[in-house]
């Protein structure tokens, strides 16, 4: 799959960019005897004292014919991942990142944003061309 490959590049580039360190690509964990495996683990140093932020982010290139059906996807990824994560790795934010444009042509559309709202998604907005974060939400 090219285009997740790709896409998968850029993101991580645009992650180094603002001062993350990718720890495991992909981040597996396994919940009782369920494998998961998140495109990327990352953390950032916040001061020698605090520690350090700690993510997880599951990639999405929404290229596909039906963009509601990837988000259905992407979707319930991220509650599988959310819910094993707060047990396996609580002190870890999962995001999903997902490029402008489709962020521009669906994610800002009232459904897209209720269900955003309602799930408590956290999103991370990218521009895979400049290989660039737009916006962490």
């Amino acid at each position: 799959m090219p285009a997740r490959d790709s896409f998968h590049k850029a993101f991580c580039s645009a992650l180094i960019k603002q001062g993350w360190t990718i720890t495991d690509d992909p981040l597996s964990i396994e919940f009782e005897d369920v494998p998961l495996y998140i495109d990327l683990g990352a953390e950032r140093l916040i001061a020698a004292e605090q520690g350090s932020d700690k993510i997880a982010v599951e990639i999405k290139s929404f290229l596909g014919d039906s963009v509601i059906s990837e988000f259905h996807t992407a979707l319930g990824q991220f509650l599988n991942y959310r819910m094993a994560l707060s047990e396996l790795e609580p002190e870890r934010v999962l995001y999903l990142a997902v490029p402008n444009d489709a962020y521009d042509n669906f994610f800002n559309r009232r459904f897209a944003q209720r269900a955003i709202a309602i799930n408590n998604l956290r999103i991370i907005v990218y521009n895979s061309d400049i290989e660039e974060i737009i916006k962490w939400q």
